[in-house]
């Protein structure tokens, strides 16, 4: 389980730092800003909050299906993404969400899912 642990940190950097990296950068470039009424550290703090459990769910759902997802990691990072672009193609649908987040969020799933499940699958895959 201390491999597990590890995991759950390596990825909640991951995962917390490439969508830090991308918005910032899309902030720049496309003039994104936080969401109304949060304050920046407000804001990343909530962040944070969501990644720690998006993190620990990762981990151990690899983690309790290790005989049957160690070396499928790409395939497991995809489920992963596939959910994840549903999800920001409906916060872009609904109110208080861009077309432009949504893209930054898609980028950054792409980077940080499979990134996030070679690490997983190599600490705490089958060998």
């Amino acid at each position: 389980m201390i491999k597990a642990t590890l995991s759950i940190v390596f990825v909640l950097a991951i995962i917390y730092i490439v969508p830090i990296l991308l918005y910032g950068l899309a902030s720049v470039v496309a003039g994104l800003k936080t969401p109304e009424g949060a304050s920046p550290a407000q804001f990343l703090i909530s962040v944070l909050v969501s990644k720690i459990g998006t993190a620990i769910a990762f981990v151990l759902i690899f983690y309790f299906a290790r005989n049957s997802l160690s070396g499928q990691w790409l395939l497991y990072a995809f489920t992963w993404w596939l959910m994840f672009v549903f999800g920001e193609v409906g916060q872009a649908i609904g109110p208080n969400y861009t077309w432009k987040e949504a893209f930054t969020g898609i980028i950054s799933e792409t980077i940080y899912l499979p990134l996030s499940a070679y690490v997983t699958n190599w600490l705490i895959g089958l060998k």
